[in-house]
């Protein structure tokens, strides 16, 4: 909040410019503390403003990062640590998610399953390879299988609805032999083709575009690509394929197009990836997507590591 009022805060304004040269309509935005108010995303949106595009409609939800649980979830003997938390967060809010739109939410028709437990979703990888559980029961019982969130956000546009699922998930990394960084990563992704399937209650209705990141590559990095590789090829959604007009691979292996690539950490691991995605349904008309850099098509690190994915559709 006070680097965003202050309007001189270089990532601030690189950020607000850069989304106002993209002139969406609609935004999911990844990273960006909660507030009960909203007051910080608020205030973006004056900013984005000052650069000459107007979202005046603003929608978020608490999310998991820094939601204390009471429990030592990472058994270092200490409880209420940024990893003991439903999602690492050194407090509660930090990194969360928000809409930003030209168009006004549904907000009464809004569903969000980031209460939903691990446990309860479908065919969790919840055991190792043995066998043995990977949590205890009494983590089991508190834990949520969302980091960040899940939301599906239903907006207005003229007179039909186009809604919003969005979710950030957690990174594969950062965790031990039994991979419980990657395993919670690959069930966030899953959730999704496991809610179209009318998993988690009533299915979407036509129109919805999945869009957010996902923190997984569907061949370079780490992580368990089957996940990312099963929902790009949902036959219920289609994958426009955003380019960057150049890409550089960073890392010593590099298998897939750079120009898909969504991130540049620095190299040589993990470098370039494609981790966030826009996924519109199929019964949506793709006009052209692409990836958004700062500059002149060069690092966006200014604003932030990651690009900004846009899809233009075409509501029928």
């Amino acid at each position: 909040m006070r680097d965003i009022l202050s309007e001189d805060d270089p990532q601030v304004e690189s950020v607000a410019r850069l989304i106002a040269r993209a002139t969406p309509d609609i935004i999911a935005l990844q990273g960006i503390d909660y507030d009960h108010d909203l007051m910080a995303a608020r205030a973006l949106v004056q900013r984005i403003s000052a650069h000459g595009h107007d979202l005046p409609h603003v929608f978020a939800l608490r999310p998991n990062t820094g939601m204390t649980t009471g429990l030592d979830l990472d058994g270092d003997g200490r409880k209420g640590r940024p990893r003991d938390a439903q999602g690492y967060g050194t407090f509660a809010g930090q990194g969360g998610m928000a809409v930003l739109s030209r168009f006004p939410v549904v907000t009464e028709d809004v569903r969000d399953f980031s209460d939903i437990l691990w446990r309860d979703m479908p065919e969790a990888l919840l055991r190792l390879e043995d066998g043995t559980p990977l949590l205890p029961d009494r983590v089991k019982k508190v834990q949520r299988l969302s980091t960040v969130g899940h939301w599906v956000v239903p907006v207005r546009i003229e007179d039909q609805t186009l809604r919003l699922l969005t979710f950030h998930a957690s990174p594969p990394v950062f965790d031990g032999p039994e991979d419980r960084n990657g395993r919670r990563n690959h069930d966030e992704i899953v959730f999704w083709p496991k809610y179209l399937d009318g998993a988690f209650g009533d299915r979407p209705e036509p129109h919805f575009v999945l869009a957010g990141d996902a923190n997984l590559d569907p061949v370079d990095g780490a992580g368990r690509k089957a996940a990312i590789r099963w929902l790009l090829a949902d036959g219920r959604m289609t994958d426009p394929k955003p380019m960057r007009p150049a890409g550089v691979a960073q890392g010593d292996e590099h298998d897939g197009d750079p120009r898909l690539d969504t991130v540049d950490w620095p190299g040589p691991d993990p470098g370039s990836l494609r981790v966030s995605y826009v996924l519109p349904s199929a019964d949506l008309e793709v006009l052209n997507a692409g990836i958004v850099t700062d500059g002149m098509n060069a690092s966006v690190e200014d604003a932030s590591r990651h690009g900004l994915v846009w899809v233009d559709l075409l509501l029928k």
